[in-house]
């Protein structure tokens, strides 16, 4: 089965480096394309992947074509390879804002299709993808399309109208998380540590306390209380940070994400 990447930019070259570097699916099963041909060549030379000669090359080759293309270049690719998309194909978006029924309509045809929204950890292979079906897919399909997707992490299946709250808070997220590690850094610069180490620790802190939350099942607040003794340090750096609106600041943050994620739909 061979799996295709239109994009190799910062989320497809993610993609891209954690399919092929983590194993679950078989380097000489990946074909990529990407418009820059310079980054399309060196990546797939580096990874020990095929490229192919052109987006309509690549969805003729393809089993899973998963296209990772900015949204206002998308109607393009589309136009471009929908002669080679026939029905036994699944085709796999990560384009924002592009709804499954406006994927569909622009093939003009029945395709089998999925929205799907990871993150850049997909390069470590890490990222969580949110995953919205379309109309055509059996539930085979459906279990292609997260194996393909799980080549690089983990999947959730979520209703489409959840799309934009995936993209605040997974698609987007890391951004806020390497804000919040250098906000941390900077802070044990303050106090005289050097910056590699402060570097090393905010990031394996930021790690520790996220596997916390996935292998107990614990509510993240009461992981937070469990830090906080009473009359201490951690407390008193709470209530700081609740002062200077930490909490608010994160989810007005996600907000505006979501809502500039709606605009691209219209």
């Amino acid at each position: 089965m061979k799996t295709g990447i239109i994009g190799a930019g910062h989320m497809g070259g993610a993609m891209i480096r954690g399919m092929a570097e983590k194993g679950k699916i078989r380097k000489e099963e990946i074909v990529i394309f990407d418009k820059n041909r310079t980054l399309m060549t060196e990546l797939a030379d580096q990874l020990g992947i095929q490229a192919a000669d052109s987006a309509a090359a690549l969805a003729r080759e393809a089993d899973v074509l998963i296209l990772a293309v900015n949204p206002q270049f998308l109607s393009d690719v589309i136009r471009e390879i929908r002669d080679e998309i026939t029905e036994e194909k699944l085709v796999i978006s990560v384009a924002l804002g592009q709804s499954v029924s406006a994927l569909e309509q622009q093939f003009g045809k029945n395709v089998k299709v999925v929205r799907a929204m990871p993150n850049t950890p997909a390069l470590v292979g890490e990222a969580i993808t949110a995953v919205a079906p379309g109309t055509n897919l059996s539930d085979e399909d459906l279990k292609l399309a997260r194996t393909v997707l799980e080549g690089f992490g983990t999947t959730e299946l979520l209703p489409e109208s959840m799309m934009d709250a995936a993209v605040a808070v997974s698609g987007s997220s890391p951004a806020y998380v390497y804000l919040f590690i250098e906000a941390m850094a900077d802070g044990a610069v303050l106090e005289g540590m050097s910056r590699d180490l402060a570097y090393r620790f905010a990031a394996q802190a930021v790690l520790g306390s996220a596997r916390m939350v996935l292998e107990t099942g614990m509510h993240p607040a009461a992981l937070k209380d469990a830090v906080c003794t009473p009359g201490g340090s951690t407390i008193a750096a709470v209530r700081k940070l609740e002062e200077k609106g930490f909490r608010s600041a994160v989810i007005e943050g996600m907000k505006a994400c979501a809502d500039k994620a709606k605009g691209f739909s219209k």
